[in-house]
């Protein structure tokens, strides 16, 4: 394959990951985030349907990652990947063809289910092809399809809210859009070659994190999933409550968007000058002030500046965790991929439920802000922690090497 060629073939399995973010994520997943309001005053549900609801969408996606943990076959999961697909484009439309909630809630986990394929199936899927390809394994761009897909998902149901287009309606246009973003997600990523009998692709050793890593980083990454799920899932909600905010809140979940689509590259080269755990510490710091602010001020550039603050930092920290795992396991990240979403998928089964029950009793979200942002500010402490002794670790290990050549 010549260089132009290879360069074209990777934009374009790039941009394959950017349109399954769009469908599996911007659609499938976080529409329900900006017609939350529209179906709570349209139809019967309430702060805690809401948050249920929520609930089994992200229960669904820690099924996905239990499955990416498990399955082996890079086929296997390609077959998953594209299965996902089709299963994102279905569960929009089927959510416009019911109002029963354990139809809906049905709908939601398998929509979660799906989102999986986009997050995590074609995360790896793409690693394995630009580490095979020699590419450089930084997954900046692909994740930058989510924050793209919260713009989608928050202009189109301004779009047609101004269109007076009722919950249902807008379901059924976000299952047609889907529809179209499923071709170039299923074709422009290719399928995985057999290798040639002889031929054996050169991948980086595995690096596998000792168990003090694990132990530190998992229930960290549980933090950080507890504060991205809060303002993933209410921030429009919130917002359309204030009395001198109404009417900005699909437009502060479009500034999330905004943030975050080009703050995934960013956080790749933080990470180049500080290590992903550094930039993880970082990230984490600014976005308790993120979430923390709308329950401080209802002041519209503030809410703004929050917005901002929590774009550019929740999917960092995803995107840097998962490439870390690609760094660790180059030949399986699937694997340390699945594991670090358990942790981050756990936090976000009862975070949202918890919310929106403590919102439906207290009447306001701001409990709910307050706890999340306390998770964020603890999991930040706990990976500066893990960061020294894992600077430790090397120092001294370096020492020893030293100490060995001398002898």
């Amino acid at each position: 394959m010549s260089t132009a060629s290879l360069r074209i073939q990777r934009l374009k399995v790039l941009l394959a990951g950017v349109f399954s973010q769009l469908l599996c994520i911007g659609i499938a997943r976080f529409a329900y985030t900006p017609l939350l309001p529209v179906m709570q005053q349209q139809t019967w549900m309430g702060d805690a349907d809401g948050g249920w609801l929520a609930a089994l969408n992200y229960a669904g996606y820690m099924l996905g990652a239990v499955l990416a943990a498990l399955i082996h076959s890079i086929y296997i999961k390609d077959t998953l990947y594209r299965i996902g697909l089709v299963l994102a484009v279905i569960t929009t439309v089927g959510m416009a063809l019911t109002d029963n909630f354990w139809l809906w809630a049905g709908l939601r986990f398998i929509a979660g289910l799906s989102s999986s394929a986009a997050m995590l199936l074609a995360s790896g899927l793409i690693l394995h092809w630009l580490m095979h390809h020699r590419q450089r394994g930084e997954l900046g761009i692909h994740f930058a399809g989510l924050g793209l897909g919260i713009v989608l998902a928050a202009v189109a149901v301004e779009f047609m809210l101004s269109r007076s287009l009722d919950w249902q309606a807008q379901w059924w246009i976000f299952g047609l859009l889907g529809a179209v973003l499923l071709v170039p997600a299923w074709h422009w990523l290719p399928r995985p070659v057999k290798p040639v009998a002889g031929a054996r692709a050169e991948l980086p050793a595995a690096m596998p994190p000792s168990r003090t890593f694990m132990y530190l980083m998992l229930p960290a990454y549980f933090c950080a999933g507890y504060g991205y799920v809060i303002n993933a899932t209410f921030i429009v909600t919130i917002v359309e409550r204030e009395p001198l905010l109404a009417g900005m809140g699909n437009w502060t979940f479009a500034v999330v968007g905004l943030a975050a689509a080009p703050a995934v590259m960013l956080w790749d080269l933080i990470a180049r000058r500080v290590g992903y755990l550094g930039a993880l510490v970082i990230a984490m710091s600014i976005q308790v002030v993120g979430i923390v602010l709308p329950a401080i001020t209802a002041n519209l550039a503030v809410v703004m500046l929050s917005a901002v603050l929590y774009g550019g930092t929740f999917l960092g920290c995803v995107s840097l965790v998962l490439t870390m795992a690609g760094k660790l396991y180059p030949a399986s990240p699937a694997r340390l991929m699945g594991q670090m979403t358990l942790a981050y998928g756990a936090a976000q089964i009862f975070a949202p439920a918890l919310t929106g029950v403590l919102a439906e009793t207290s009447g306001h979200y701001t409990l709910g802000l307050w706890l999340a942002s306390g998770f964020v500010l603890l999991g930040a402490v706990l990976l500066a922690y893990l960061r020294q002794v894992d600077q430790t670790a090397q120092r001294l290990d370096a020492e020893a090497k030293a100490l060995a050549v001398a002898r």
